[in-house]
């Protein structure tokens, strides 16, 4: 007689086939965590490592793009001021200013000059030129070169120039300012300064109490004259003065044309003195008083102003900044150690 089980049938579990049992096949429940938080990890990881990557791209793209669009600003900013308008433009008063030193590497230099007062005769809307003049002189060459344009672009073109002067219109300017037609001028505008001069230094005197020798080597016997660090000497002396009593004499004659018998000539007219503008009216320096705006209302008839003046580019800007001006200058007091203006 067997014994019965004492566990309820209820509760028993059987192997299935021979197999283990559910519990023992069950994971267990750690395991069972861990490999969900290893794959979620390394899903994130992919992630972030892809949007570092689109950032990466993006900023890239963003910071060519940037420098294309400089680049573009640039070669721009350089051809603009090359291209001429080609559109016809209304009657108006075409202006162009003289500021600052006359010199071949100033804003007022001749070249420049000279290129702005072909633009402005040559535009059928430009009824009449006005030169705005605020300049103590300079280069007697690149006051030269101007005069001479304007009085060939005036019979070419037919249009009347006008001359209007704000604080200063001296030496060179004035060699300037007499291609013009008429002179206007403030009453305490300063006009004048007819002359010529060439000025230096002598260091020999400092040089021997500083026990310095100078040691000067010259392939032709005037090669060195005028040399700051050697004695002054007469004959050179005598030369560079006949040199510049002969600029001075191109300097009257060009005077004197351009004024004609307006100008009160008296011994002191050509002797480098200058005087304020009403004293400049009466001797025939200058013709009236007046500025801009009352030129272009009152005389050219034409009150819309367009300036022709040549402005400097952001290259040019940034090559003077960064050495370019400097360089060129120290070569020009190295080359000229007794300038003439």
């Amino acid at each position: 007689m067997s014994t019965p089980d004492p566990s309820p049938p209820s509760e028993r579990v059987e192997p299935a086939f021979g197999g283990p049992s559910a519990e023992a096949t069950r994971p267990a429940p750690a395991a069972a965590a861990a490999a969900p938080a290893w794959a979620d990890g390394l899903e994130q990881l992919g992630r972030d490592f892809l949007r570092e990557r689109r950032s990466e791209r993006r900023w890239r793209v963003f910071f060519r793009l940037l420098w294309a669009l400089l680049l573009l600003t640039l070669l721009v900013l350089l051809i603009a001021p090359q291209i001429p308008s080609s559109a016809p433009s209304t009657p108006h008063t075409a202006l162009i200013e003289v500021r600052g030193e006359i010199a071949a590497d100033s804003e007022a230099n001749a070249e420049s000059l000279v290129g702005a007062l072909k633009s402005a005769f040559e535009d059928q809307g430009a009824q009449a030129v006005v030169l705005r003049i605020n300049s103590p002189g300079g280069s007697p060459v690149q006051a030269g070169i101007v005069n001479d344009e304007i009085r060939r672009l005036k019979a070419l073109h037919k249009k009347k120039v006008y001359a209007v002067v704000e604080e200063m219109c001296a030496s060179g300017a004035y060699y300037i300012a007499v291609a013009a037609d008429e002179i206007y001028v403030d009453k305490a505008s300063l006009v004048g300064s007819i002359g010529v001069l060439m000025d230096g230094f002598g260091f020999t005197g400092a040089m021997e109490k500083l026990g310095i020798e100078r040691r000067l080597l010259t392939a032709g016997e005037n090669k060195g004259m005028l040399d700051p660090f050697s004695p002054q000497n007469e004959q050179h002396r005598a030369f560079a003065k006949a040199m510049i009593d002969q600029i001075h004499q191109q300097f009257i004659a060009v005077v004197k044309q351009g004024r004609g018998a307006r100008l009160k000539e008296t011994p002191e007219t050509f002797s480098g003195l200058f005087w304020n503008g009403e004293e400049a009216i009466k001797l025939g320096l200058a013709d009236h008083r007046g500025n801009l705006d009352f030129v272009a209302r009152e005389v050219v008839k034409a009150e819309d102003i367009i300036d022709y003046t040549p402005k400097e580019n952001v290259a040019e800007r940034l090559a003077k900044r960064f050495g370019a001006a400097i360089g060129s200058g120290a070569v020009r007091a190295l080359r000229e150690l007794a300038p003439v203006r």
